[in-house]
């Protein structure tokens, strides 16, 4: 059974109140289904209310999930990469930007 990022114990669900369980289900499917085309690895179907509820929430699937996406992402970019000077400006300062682009559409800069 995967331990959904357990590593403090279970998790409280905190200020999460700008998005509803189902929303978080929701999001949490969608991240389950870009690492399961892009792992090796199948993750669980274990969201609440699915066959196999393992019992953590909704949130804590998505932010779980999203934490293997990026470490999928990485492993990726260190694989294919042409050499391992691309790999660390992919890895680095590419990343960052895009980041930073997202943080800023987030917080409505631009």
């Amino acid at each position: 059974m995967d331990d959904h990022g357990d590593d403090f114990g279970k998790w409280f669900v905190e200020d999460a109140s700008y998005k509803t369980e189902e929303q978080w289900a929701s999001i949490a499917g969608h991240i389950r289904h870009a690492v399961n085309k892009v792992s090796p690895e199948q993750l669980p179907v274990c969201l609440p209310g699915e066959p196999q509820e393992c019992g953590r929430s909704a949130q804590q699937h998505a932010l779980a999930w999203a934490a293997r996406l990026k470490a999928a992402a990485h492993h990726m970019i260190e694989q294919y990469a042409p050499s391992p000077a691309r790999a660390a400006h992919v890895a680095g300062p590419l990343y960052q930007r895009y980041l930073s682009e997202l943080r800023a559409d987030s917080s409505g800069e631009h």
